[in-house]
């Protein structure tokens, strides 16, 4: 059956929906309602109040009593923290028309002095905004699973947590939560502020060459300059103590193979990185999908075909898959071990760095 997705305006409603049979399905919803069938749970989250990292906040459960802590209308946050004992209880303010997201920009725009959100929101949100501080986790965890109403209500149940016993046994749910979250707390809040900053400042005056970039090789001209900062923090006259150098921080063979002229030219060393780029995600084997196919090609771009094939061909000894992401970079740091590189023709490799590399431009993309 074709799904037809209908988004409901904040939990009340999502709720209301469910218990009328108005939707067969109702995602991500706290376990807990009498008047519905849920599922086997898809993820536990921890619940956190957050503040701005400049203004002290409360450091126990008792020292939020007199506090005010906004949440979004209709959130379980409310309920967690109307359900603490009365000394600890807080003036919980809900706010309508808002997400998560929204109540952390709140919060480091001092519009808001503490609000409550979930762990998993506090991870994404922090690495837009990296004034936001976890102050004090609230006590318990929250189970959320799909939700069903209606007539029937247990017949998709049922089928439900079958689909989901074997997503998590095959690892398609560990796959999910990689691909969407597994990248998000590689690069502390120091850093985080630092690309911010730079986004605003240093990105300008290159970013004509990224757009050139991307109408030459097809790739979104994002990533290209994710790929930029990650190697050279956007200075194009970058040069390591192996000197590799510039913008794309390039070898001296890569260089003369794409016949560059000068390194240390930005819009030249960005046309001839996003081209290197490109034909590196051209020689990852089609039978791997988008967008794991640019993450193995952005890792060949660290480590060299070479090493990159190597791995591939021992990620079978490890019982990876080659083709995802997720399996390889179990893989590649292995590519460091004496007894792993001894059986391959390009010999040891840091795999390790390789994975860094590519989550941090995961992040910055």
């Amino acid at each position: 059956l074709k799904a037809h997705f209908i988004k409901a305006a904040d939990p009340y409603e999502l709720n209301d929906l469910a218990v009328a049979g108005r939707v067969h399905l109702a995602a991500s919803m706290p376990i807990g309602n009498s008047h519905l069938q849920y599922s086997i749970p898809i993820r536990t989250v921890g619940q956190w109040i957050v503040g701005h990292s400049d203004v002290l906040g409360p450091e126990t459960l008792d020292d939020l009593a007199g506090q005010t802590v906004e949440v979004p209308a209709g959130s379980p946050l409310a309920d967690s923290l109307r359900g603490l004992n009365e000394k600890s209880r807080p003036t919980v303010v809900e706010v309508p028309g808002v997400n998560e997201m929204d109540l952390l920009e709140r919060v480091t725009a001092h519009k808001a002095e503490l609000a409550a959100v979930h762990d998993i929101h506090f991870d994404v949100g922090v690495n837009f905004y990296p004034e936001a501080s976890p102050l004090l986790q609230l006590p318990g965890k929250l189970e959320l699973g799909w939700a069903f109403g209606g007539k029937d209500a247990e017949r998709l149940r049922e089928k439900a947590d079958a689909f989901i016993a074997t997503a998590r046994a095959d690892g398609t749910l560990a796959r999910l939560q990689d691909r969407y979250f597994g990248h998000i707390k590689r690069i502390n809040s120091a850093g985080i502020a630092r690309f911010i900053d730079d986004a605003k400042t240093r990105l300008p005056q290159w970013r004509r060459h990224f757009h050139a970039a991307q109408d030459l090789t097809g790739i979104d001209w994002r990533l290209i300059a994710a790929l930029a900062y990650q190697e050279s923090k956007w200075d194009p006259l970058a040069t390591s103590y192996t000197n590799v150098r510039g913008m794309m921080m390039l070898t001296e063979d890569t260089a003369d193979y794409l016949r560059v002229r000068n390194r240390l030219d930005a819009g030249e060393s960005i046309r001839a990185g996003a081209r290197y780029l490109a034909e590196l995600v051209e020689q990852v084997p089609v039978t791997a999908g988008y967008p794991d196919r640019l993450w193995l090609a952005l890792s060949a771009y660290n480590l060299g075909m070479g090493h990159f094939r190597g791995a591939r061909a021992m990620a079978a000894r490890f019982k990876r898959d080659p083709d995802v992401w997720y399996e390889m970079k179990q893989v590649l740091p292995q590519l460091a071990r004496p007894e792993v590189y001894a059986r391959l023709k390009s010999g040891p490799a840091r795999g390790g760095e390789a994975v860094i590399m590519v989550e941090n431009i995961r992040s910055y993309y």
